[in-house]
């Protein structure tokens, strides 16, 4: 391990004692005799514990310059860190955390504020990374001798730097106070500038810096940026300037986080279209006993697109000192397309989507196909964010619908919910909230997994028949066609159909308990009959496992089963089932305006939530 100090030696002759005061020295003392003396570099080599004195051409000067960043991850920029420089992961880790400024603080005319090559708002500052740039010692140094910041070609269309031009003691606070204050942060690195020469600060000063983040990790981009400041020596005898001394700084850009059920709701977004009031009202009592806000797109907005669910998904961007909300935009693009960039998209509130380029977008890339489980240990290890869950083809077939591997590649590239592939191309719309969802639970691992069940669909309903009830009807007062629980136990093909989808369901069962650690007590089977369509498989009532999960409060689709003494037989057993972990049901009719089309209320619904109180940079990697 070597370690520089960045010391600038001065003196026309005679001898020189370094200070084990220095904060930058070990202690010791070194005297070094020399006429006349030149720069210095003194290097701290282990294990040998020696030290070296490597000499330079020009003058000598006692100076300390750091490029400072928050690399304890406190909030705060310490004073040159030996951390710095370099980026690791875990409760003792360090390095310091850089967002994506991927929100907008423009209402009007609004774009993403990394697409602007400015600040535009001082407001806009708060979203980006401090870094300082601290000097201590003369007044001035001998002319030619500068200080020029640089980064890598990669990373420039990452990062950008702009600079404080405001006095040193001018602070962010202050700045708040004012309109406008563009003139004063110019950019210094970033795009096609790599590099740029920054004003020297002599004597004990400090210059702000703010460090803006341009992309999310992705494939081709794991998200650790550096940046650099150099000592330059001025040419000399046609020789060009040469670096003798630079500091580094490492930030690692914050990756996108999802949030599963079990945290607490902020707001219920749903669609208001012609045919869905019934489901709107129901809507609204639910969302205001969970004491969150319900916020509807009118039709004008949406277009007749419902499926809110399917559009976006909700997640967040952190960091020691700042923290918003950032939806993701499906590559499905409905008629709901312009929802998440004309409402959502604004001032801590974030986007980014990924678009599938020369490559026809599937069902399976609707959002209803992307769910994360609740923090989970497996074998040991700790998954505290949950695990991202998709939708896609059986592993082994050679044709089938899969998630566009721009939007797995980002997934996977966030790294801190690792994703889990399981088979949903067995359905005809493919998304995995059509036969699993999560709820919270008060005891064993503090929620339980649902997955839709044919099995127990045809046990509760052989149970009806059993009990006298076999002349029961389902869809009774619809204005469907109605069945008997006799007629739908003699229907051969609806079993043999219920049997492939049950075989698929256990495939997956299996998937779920290796990857989450779950045992057969961590899951609970609902009473769910599919049909077939088109070769692929939809539900034949209303699917209670697409529900809407508001703290201990449940939203499910109304799946009008056979009655027994007045009460749907269905909604009695889930009713039953969620009671015993402290669970509230609240039967929504969406059998016109969503079941017909193919979707439920979950489909039908989204919720942003709160963030995890877990720091995403404490993760053991």
């Amino acid at each position: 391990m070597v370690i520089s100090m960045n010391l600038w030696l001065h003196f026309s002759s005679g001898y020189i004692s370094l200070a084990p005061s220095l904060n930058f020295l070990p202690v010791a003392l070194f005297e070094l005799q020399m006429a006349p003396l030149r720069y210095i570099s003194l290097v701290y080599s282990r294990p040998k514990a020696a030290y070296e004195l490597q000499w330079h051409r020009g003058p000598v000067y006692l100076t300390e310059i750091s490029l400072d960043v928050d690399a304890d991850r406190d909030g705060q920029v310490e004073r040159n860190n030996p951390n710095k420089g370099s980026w690791m992961w875990g409760p003792n880790g360090h390095g310091a955390i850089l967002l994506v400024n991927c929100d907008s603080e423009h209402t009007c005319r609004k774009s993403l504020d990394s697409e602007h090559a400015e600040v535009t708002r001082v407001s806009d500052l708060k979203d980006m990374s401090p870094m300082v740039l601290r000097t201590s010692g003369p007044a001035k140094l001998p002319e030619g001798y500068k200080l020029t910041m640089h980064i890598s070609q990669g990373d420039a269309e990452c990062v950008r730097v702009f600079r404080s031009t405001a006095g040193m003691h001018q602070t962010l606070k202050k700045n708040l106070f004012y309109k406008s204050f563009v003139k004063d942060y110019p950019l210094v690195v970033g795009g096609e500038d790599l590099s740029k020469e920054v004003p020297c600060l002599w004597g004990n000063a400090e210059m702000n810096f703010y460090v803006e983040g341009l992309r999310f990790p992705d494939k081709d981009f794991e998200g650790l940026i550096s940046i650099n400041l150099s000592m330059l020596e001025p040419s000399s005898q046609g020789f060009p300037e040469t670096p003798i001394f630079t500091d580094r700084v490492v930030f690692r850009v914050a990756p996108w986080i999802m949030t599963p059920n079990t945290l607490d709701p902020v707001e219920v977004f749903v669609c208001s279209t012609t045919d869905n009031d019934p489901f709107l009202k129901r809507m609204r009592r639910l969302v205001k006993n969970s004491g969150c806000k319900l916020k509807i797109c009118p039709e004008d907005m949406n277009r007749g697109d419902r499926w809110m669910q399917d559009e976006i998904e909700f997640g967040y961007i952190d960091s020691p000192h700042q923290r918003f909300p950032v939806v993701l935009d499906s590559p499905r693009d409905g008629d709901l397309q312009d929802f998440p960039y004309d409402v959502l998209l604004g001032q801590d509130f974030g986007y980014v989507t990924r678009t599938a380029y020369g490559k026809e977008v599937s069902s399976l890339d609707s959002f209803g196909n992307l769910e994360v489980s609740p923090p989970v240990t497996v074998n040991g290890k700790n998954y505290p964010l949950g695990r991202i869950i998709i939708g896609v083809a059986f592993p082994t077939a050679t044709k089938g619908r899969n998630m566009t591997k721009v939007v797995q590649d980002f997934l996977w590239a966030q790294k801190v919910q690792e994703p889990i592939a399981l088979f949903s191309d067995w359905l005809l719309v493919g998304h995995v909230d059509e036969f699993m969802t999560f709820v919270p639970a008060p005891d064993k691992k503090g929620f339980r997994l649902l997955l839709a069940s044919p099995d127990a669909s045809y046990k509760l309903f052989r149970g009806l028949q059993n009990g006298g009830h076999g002349q029961a009807k389902m869809f009774d007062g619809l204005g469907a066609e109605e069945i008997t629980v006799d007629e739908i136990l003699s229907d051969e093909k609806l079993k043999a159909e219920n049997n492939y989808v049950q075989s698929c369901i256990d495939w997956n069962r299996d998937v779920l308990k290796r990857e989450l650690g779950l045992d057969d007590d961590d899951i609970i089977d609902l009473p769910i009959l599919f049909h077939v369509m088109e070769n692929r498989a939809v539900a034949y009532y209303p699917d209670m496992v697409n529900m809407i999960v508001l703290g201990k409060n449940l939203g499910i689709p109304k799946p009008f089963g056979p009655k027994v003494d007045g009460r749907c037989a269905l909604e009695a057993e889930m009713t039953s089932l969620m009671e015993g972990l402290g669970l509230s049901c609240t039967y929504i009719d969406d059998f016109a305006s969503y079941h017909k089309l193919l979707g439920e209320v979950h489909c039908g619904s989204n919720v942003r939530r709160e963030p995890f109180s877990f720091k995403w940079w404490n993760l053991e990697m």
